[in-house]
């Protein structure tokens, strides 16, 4: 079926021309990656119409416009709910769309409340501390070194070899360095020392496909053993990715993520990344609801050419997904019925054993 397609989304040129740092707008797609996806999706045989950001978007509804589905990219500048303001606008007015709800997007934005949340479900994660001004910083979570982050970022802002602490002298320099930039706080996790795989799901239940998992492996040109800005921005340079299979990581690494997944209440894609600790048991890091498509440097797509699936399968999967799903809220025979990427992962619930005690 060709959709008439509203394609959300925050340029990084624009914004740059309107003064914003590089860092604010780092999350952003740039003019290429939005040309892609405009491509892409006009390549698949549905009608693509540039939106822009999240007011351009509410100007447009308040003109009367619709379509049949927005294609929401759009990041939001600043605060907790700012990947939740399109979804919201899209809900206000009525307009289906592509991803998570608003429930979603802000609760993991927020990494401590996704934590939280798929702790309290049973599902193993690292231990943490929030910390929003120096009088919160606590040192020696389970005597381990700890891992410092901003507390609602991704595509890895904030992020350098000076996240990784060892004391509280360390922990104090870092939290100092960072909170200006990152007033919604920081989180402070303890550090998994075994290996780190991301897993991508396409779909919803009882339709969601694992489309790989894939293993980010680090190398002696990497800046230090953690996703860092810059390990992820020269990526090619200096680490390496493949994936897992055949192994029993894998059906591991499969069963946890989908869990999370739904305990989140993720729809149409998300990413789950994963960390070993030292018994090489499998623990939560946390989830992107709307996961980066740069069809070279983003890990969905990265691990879907690794597995042999195309950008636009990927593309069309998440399109198919949102369909199906308004398809079965309103009971209408409108929408063509998705077509998996992958054999069905069988889910299973946690058990006790592998609940974390964090």
């Amino acid at each position: 079926m060709n959709l008439s397609i509203g394609l959300c989304y925050d340029s990084k040129e624009e914004y740059l021309a309107a003064g914003h740092s590089k860092l604010e707008v780092a999350e952003f797609d740039d003019e290429g990656v939005i040309a892609g996806l405009e491509e892409n999706l006009t390549g698949l045989g549905h009608r693509v119409e540039r939106v822009g950001r999240g007011r351009a978007l509410a100007a447009r509804f308040l003109a009367g416009k619709r379509w049949d589905l927005v294609f929401n990219v759009a990041e939001g500048l600043r605060g907790r709910a700012r990947e939740s303001q399109v979804p919201a606008l899209c809900e206000l007015f009525d307009q289906p769309y592509t991803f998570s709800d608003p429930v979603t997007c802000g609760l993991t934005l927020d990494k401590s409340l996704a934590k939280r949340i798929v702790r309290d479900a049973g599902l193993p994660t690292p231990g943490f501390i929030v910390v929003r001004s120096l009088t919160d910083i606590e040192f020696g979570l389970n005597g381990s070194p700890m891992f410092v982050k901003p507390l609602a970022e991704g595509s890895s802002k904030g992020v350098g070899a000076y996240s990784i602490v060892n004391n509280r002298k360390q922990l104090l320099k870092t939290c100092t360095r960072l909170l200006p930039d990152f007033p919604d706080g920081l989180l402070v996790e303890e550090l998994l020392p075994g290996r780190e795989v991301t897993v991508g799901i396409v779909g919803n239940a009882p339709r969601a496909r694992v489309v790989a998992v894939m293993e980010v492996v680090w190398t002696e040109r990497s800046e230090v053993d953690a996703y860092t800005q810059l390990n992820k921005d020269e990526y090619l340079d200096r680490m390496e990715y493949r994936l897992v299979v055949d192994e029993p990581l894998a059906d591991e690494a499969a069963r946890l993520a989908m869990d999370v997944v739904e305990v989140l209440g993720c729809r149409d894609a998300a990413r789950v990344d994963l960390r070993c600790d030292a018994a090489g048991r499998l623990q939560f890091l946390e989830v992107n609801p709307l996961p980066g498509l740069h069809p070279v440097r983003s890990d969905l797509p990265i691990m879907a050419r690794l597995a042999g699936i195309s950008y636009d399968e990927i593309l069309g999967g998440i399109v198919d997904a949102a369909k199906q799903r308004y398809e079965d809220e309103t009971c209408t025979t409108s929408w063509l019925p998705t077509t998996p990427l992958q054999p069905s992962t069988t889910r299973r619930r946690a058990t006790s054993s592998s609940r974390s005690a964090s």
